[in-house]
């Protein structure tokens, strides 16, 4: 199944989706993170939208890894499925 998401949804979702710190801090460390900074961003108090947009999850979840999960970015659907009328 496609999961169709775009720009910050995409990240602040799976921010959510991790929900407790100790979560957070393995899979940022997964991810290529170091441990000392896996461990200070998992415990920032920010809102899934702005971590989202923050260096946090722009650079250990990229484009490439999220199509590699199967996510499909907005546009590429758009152009995929729209109708052209006459």
């Amino acid at each position: 199944m496609k999961r169709y998401m775009s720009g910050v949804f995409r990240h602040s979702d799976i921010w959510h989706n991790w929900k407790k710190r100790e979560r957070k801090r393995k899979n940022l460390i997964r991810l290529g993170v170091n441990a000392t900074d896996a461990f200070r961003w998992s415990r920032i108090r920010k809102g899934g939208r702005a971590v989202a947009q923050s260096p946090i999850l722009v650079t250990t979840i990229t484009l490439e890894r999220l199509a590699k999960r199967g996510y499909e970015s907005m546009t590429e659907y758009y152009t995929k499925h729209r109708s052209i009328p006459y």
